[in-house]
């Protein structure tokens, strides 16, 4: 019999520095030196900043050292050229946590996609401040955990999720259509790690109600932005955007229709490439290698 293929153990290696000669050299040595055989290779310079960001995916299987000498190769070469850098091995896989309310939409593809297998990591919990949505968490056998929230008890309830994201090791916080503003204190527990979906194309039409907003001005393109959350509303990093076309002729409830099919791929694929690394943040802009 035919022994079946193994599957090759891969690490990605991101980067962020101020640009400088040698940079690829350097980082491509340091892996050969080690053993690692580089699959693909992805770097942006940005000429206004003046930095430098690069993404490689390598494989491990001939490494002829071991990871913590290899990470020290690493670091060795980040510190020479003032470098931001992350390394993750594909073997630790992410566990994400999703916040929902009652809109059922993206929840519903982002569950499917990761049935599918399009989304590499582990769905940990689904957490609402209703319950409605429970029987979705049973039917795709996720934990399900309610925290409802008044004003008088939303900073209590936050740090009770918080804790609960925190024990249980959550890497990635999607909110797919969660309708309530976070505190500022919540998000700065888990920096450049909760995902939100906004219904509309960021910046036009932030904050609350953006389909009625964007039919009193009559838009010809409705679309949707997912972005990292941060302590100004609607305002942090965009990882991606798109936008369907619309007319004099749709109503309220057509924009809101045809808005739900851009949100689902939109928030999809901002997941999907953070979960692949694929994601550098440089202040309040996004590089994404997404190929």
């Amino acid at each position: 019999m035919t022994a079946k293929p193994t599957t090759p153990e891969t690490a990605t290696l991101l980067v962020c520095c101020p640009d400088a000669k040698g940079i690829v050299a350097a980082l491509a040595q340091v892996l050969y030196g080690h053993g690692a055989n580089i699959l693909n290779s992805n770097q942006h310079t940005d000429p206004i900043d003046n930095h430098f960001f690069q993404r490689i995916r390598f494989d491990l299987t001939d490494l002829h050292t071991d990871r913590v000498t290899l990470e020290g190769g690493i670091r060795e070469v980040a510190e020479r050229f003032d470098m931001d850098w992350k390394l993750r091995y594909a073997s630790q896989r992410k566990k994400m946590a999703i916040m929902v309310s009652r809109y059922d939409h993206c929840l519903y593809d982002l569950l499917l996609r990761h049935r599918a297998g399009e989304l590499d990591c582990e769905i940990s919990m689904l957490v609402s401040n209703h319950p409605d949505l429970e029987p979705v968490a049973v039917q795709f056998g996720v934990p399900y955990h309610v925290f409802p929230i008044t004003k008088d008890t939303k900073r209590k309830q936050e740090d009770l999720e918080a804790e609960l994201f925190e024990r249980e090791g959550i890497d990635l916080i999607v909110l797919a259509r969660y309708m309530q503003i976070l505190t500022g204190e919540f998000i700065q527990r888990f920096p450049a790690r909760i995902i939100n979906i906004h219904h509309s194309f960021l910046p036009a039409f932030i904050g609350g109600k953006p389909y009625h907003q964007a039919y009193q001005r009559g838009v010809k393109l409705i679309g949707a932005t997912a972005h990292y959350a941060t302590t100004d509303l609607d305002e942090g990093p965009i990882i991606e955007q798109d936008v369907i076309r619309a007319s004099h002729r749709d109503s309220v409830a057509d924009l809101v229709r045809k808005g739900r099919d851009v949100e689902r791929t939109v928030l999809a694929r901002a997941v999907r490439w953070h979960l692949e690394d694929r994601v550098i943040l440089q202040g309040n802009k996004t590089v994404v290698f997404a190929s």
